[in-house]
């Protein structure tokens, strides 16, 4: 199973990394322009390493890795619903800027969760990725999520004009789905998520540093 493992989060590091790392090329060759086709470039690999994270799920239930199931939960659907419903279905999204900022937060993140994770199904740890990989996510993940907000706050005049997702069904009691309240309502979900991934990675941080100590004495 180890070797499952390292391939996978290989896979995973090395689809984060070369989105990454386009993008900061793309930025430095063309400014403000490569704003506007990042989802173009990228959409196609993103979606790809967003599809197979999901196999992370199955990773814990299978129990093939040690970790908390509520917490990836969260993180896995949140960026599904946030790549797959709001960006990838409204072409006029997909070229603000905000989606930029979205995957580059996204894959800054992932490029040093992949390669920590991957170093540690080896039995490899240096003691400054595993600080880094311990604290950056108190910067990110709140930034992300700020992000992601932004990005359904754009997107929600075009789900009202064009009715994306919204469903009438006049011969059941007269039902209607408005999807832009569902969108609004996923705005506080968004939220009380991200307090959840970050309770969770503020405990095992703690847990980290207690451990790191004890060895120390």
């Amino acid at each position: 199973m180890k070797n499952y493992l390292f391939i996978y989060y290989l896979i995973q590091f090395c689809g984060h990394s070369w989105i990454f790392t386009n993008m900061t090329a793309r930025f430095f060759s063309f400014g403000k322009d490569a704003f506007a086709d990042t989802f173009y470039a990228m959409g196609l690999v993103m979606r790809v390493c967003q599809s197979l994270s999901v196999l992370e799920l199955l990773h814990i239930l299978l129990r093939i890795e040690q970790n908390h199931l509520l917490p990836r939960f969260l993180q896995v659907t949140e960026r599904l619903v946030i790549l797959f419903v709001v960006i990838s279905s409204q072409e006029e999204v997909q070229g603000k800027p905000i989606v930029c900022v979205v995957f580059f937060l996204w894959n800054l993140w992932d490029v040093i969760r992949y390669t920590y994770d991957m170093l540690l199904v080896t039995g490899t740890k240096f003691p400054s990725l595993t600080w880094i990989n311990q604290t950056f996510w108190m910067l990110v993940i709140p930034l992300s999520v700020l992000a992601e907000g932004f990005t359904i706050y754009e997107s929600l005049p075009y789900f009202e004009a064009f009715g994306t997702y919204s469903i009438k069904m006049p011969f059941l009691f007269d039902l209607s789905i408005y999807f832009p309240y569902i969108l609004k309502i996923y705005l506080v979900l968004l939220l009380v998520g991200m307090y959840f991934i970050c309770r969770h990675l503020y405990l095992e941080r703690k847990m980290y540093q207690k451990a790191h100590k004890e060895k120390k004495t």
